[in-house]
């Protein structure tokens, strides 16, 4: 499982790195400054989640199946989250009206809280951190 947290990490933090100069850069000259910063906002999210996962990996006093949980729980809210924030800044140059999809953000927002939620009580019920005095 550290494997595969691991690289998914760095896959989430190189793209993240993609997206944020595709942003200051392409992105620049087509959309708002306001969209701009929406999509930065993504890109940013992205990349503390990616460090997250980069810690969660190394870490070795949290259990496989806590960190399975982490796993999907910030992988699918980083989709959700830097995903619909990604086609909601860049809204205007396609057809297709992604305010539809806005919805998706808070949730993918709630299971990024849970990921972090998730780690916080591995620490408190972790035995070997909490002896018994």
């Amino acid at each position: 499982m550290n494997k595969k947290i691991l690289s998914t990490a760095t896959i989430l933090g190189m793209i993240a790195i993609i997206l944020g100069a595709f942003g200051a850069h392409a992105l620049k000259k087509v959309l708002s400054v306001e969209q701009l910063v929406t999509f930065e906002t993504g890109v940013r999210y992205q990349m503390y989640h990616a460090l997250f996962l980069l810690f969660v990996g190394l870490m070795n006093d949290i259990t496989p199946k806590i960190k399975k949980t982490i796993y999907f729980l910030v992988l699918t809210g980083v989709i959700l989250f830097s995903g619909s924030i990604y086609l909601l800044a860049t809204n205007d140059l396609t057809s297709f009206d992604f305010k539809t999809i806005g919805f998706l953000t808070p949730i993918g927002g709630l299971l990024l809280i849970l990921g972090w939620g998730v780690l916080l009580f591995s620490f408190i019920n972790n035995k070997s951190q909490n002896p018994k005095k």
